[in-house]
């Protein structure tokens, strides 16, 4: 297989066009929202984890680099470990008091529980 005609991440293997080229998906830049119209939610979840449980932090409407600023700072605030996927914030332990006052502190006022 040529360069050319390296498979991609949608599945794509091979093209009897000459002239194919794989053409990256249009990503829509959204700008990062101010913490008072930001909907986040937060959610404690055990799925998928061993039982072990989680506080995921839902509903970010920004860029990838301010979510990950955020998680970076919630992990820090609770002192505890934790990750960004899926556009989530995973802050391991039962943290939603913590997550919760936290975002409050800094504008984030539409915060729900759940």
């Amino acid at each position: 297989m040529s360069r050319k005609q390296k498979p991609d991440a949608r599945g794509f293997i091979y093209s009897t066009d000459p002239d194919f080229r794989f053409e990256p998906e249009d990503e829509q830049v959204t700008n990062t929202l101010p913490p008072a119209q930001q909907k986040l939610r937060i959610l404690l979840d055990t799925k998928q984890r061993a039982g072990k449980a989680v506080t995921l932090v839902t509903g970010f409407v920004g860029v990838e680099s301010d979510l990950e600023d955020l998680g970076k700072q919630l992990k820090n605030f609770c002192g505890t470990g934790g990750s960004v996927k899926n556009k989530e914030v995973i802050v391991q332990g039962d943290q939603r008091d913590k997550v919760l006052q936290w975002l409050q502190k800094k504008g984030y006022t539409q915060s729900k529980r759940v």
